[in-house]
């Protein structure tokens, strides 16, 4: 109960360092309180043991959480209800291009590229309550899998069931997927549109040049983080299929244009980075979440019920009854 009041003038309590001192003040001067009279002998007095002057002290008590209920009132206790309210002021759009060729089933990164992809592009949309997110799939060719959406749990499931297959054509066409991606927000609304395109290839497929699609996202005010994945070096990469449909791996050198992927992140105002591993891919996504921050107004209702009337009505019924003991009952002894 107590824990949700506040006292306004706090300043007030420091009068509470006055009791002390009246307590000091009645206990010196008890013995005046009553009247006195002096004689040479109580015989022929019949002494009666009385309870009620023993029972006076409790006025002075009485008085004593009068004085403490005042200054507490004074002190202005009061409780707020606090009730918030945000608005969403600035959303941004992003679209999610994801590499889906046979190299990003290498295994440099663990258990291997598109999956330690979607785990962290997962945790990335799952951090993005207030945006819209779409997804494009490209290799040698490009398609959107979800279009712009703000619901997370149709994204969450197409990001999901991304798998290497041999619906589209096999390659790395990094214009085709960076201009899919551009139609799908060129006619977006949003303050800020963004596209994160991710590839661990050269572009060697496609009939879209990836600096004519860059040029397109310039124009449609859209930024681009490009994202280099692959180790430095030799990676453990699919080189054939077997008679029973699994791939055969062999270590292969790792070829990424980051020269492309650079230009296309300076041209459109993003930023480029390189993913050699889980940790590194999973700092990339969380710098890009920090980077493109949506605005929030947050509106507080603030509700004040003010809690002191109590504390002096109780004073004043406190104080009635002490008056009305000290003129009655202790009328005779005080």
């Amino acid at each position: 109960m107590l824990e949700n009041i506040e006292f306004v003038n706090k300043e007030f309590f420091w009068v509470m360092l006055i009791l002390p001192l009246v307590i000091l003040w009645y206990i010196l001067n008890r013995k005046k309180q009553t009247s006195e009279l002096k004689i040479s002998s109580l015989k022929g007095f019949k002494v009666t043991n009385s309870w009620l002057p023993k029972l006076k002290h409790g006025l002075f008590i009485l008085r004593l959480l009068v004085l403490i209920l005042l200054i507490t009132a004074l002190a202005r206790p009061q409780t707020v209800d606090v009730s918030t309210k945000t608005k969403t002021t600035r959303g941004i759009d992003i679209v999610m291009a994801i590499d889906v060729s046979g190299s990003m089933l290498a295994k440099d990164l663990s258990p291997n590229r598109l999956e330690a992809l979607k785990k962290v592009a997962a945790s990335f949309i799952k951090n993005r309550p207030n945006d819209r997110i779409g997804l494009v799939e490209y290799a040698g060719e490009s398609y959107t899998k979800t279009p712009i959406t703000s619901d997370k749990a149709i994204v969450l499931r197409s990001l999901n069931s991304i798998k290497y297959n041999n619906v589209i054509e096999d390659g790395t066409a990094i214009g085709m997927g960076l201009a899919t991606a551009v139609n799908r927000l060129k006619d977006s609304k949003a303050k800020s549109k963004v596209i994160i395109l991710l590839t661990d290839g050269v572009n060697n497929s496609g009939f879209i040049d990836p600096r004519i699609a860059s040029e397109l996202a310039v124009e449609y005010g859209i930024k681009t983080y490009t994202i280099g994945l692959g180790t430095n070096g030799m990676a453990l990469s699919p080189v054939a299929r077997l008679p029973n449909g699994d791939f055969q791996y062999s270590r292969i050198q790792v070829e990424i244009d980051e020269d492309l992927l650079k230009e296309i992140a300076d041209v459109t105002g993003g930023k480029y980075f390189r993913a050699t591993n889980n940790k590194k891919l999973e700092e990339i996504y969380n710098e890009i979440n920090k980077l493109e921050k949506t605005e929030i107004e947050e509106f507080k209702f603030y509700n004040y019920e003010e809690k002191y009337r109590p504390l002096v009505l109780l004073a004043g019924l406190i104080l009635f009854m002490e008056l009305l003991l000290r003129f009655t009952i202790f009328r005779s002894f005080v």
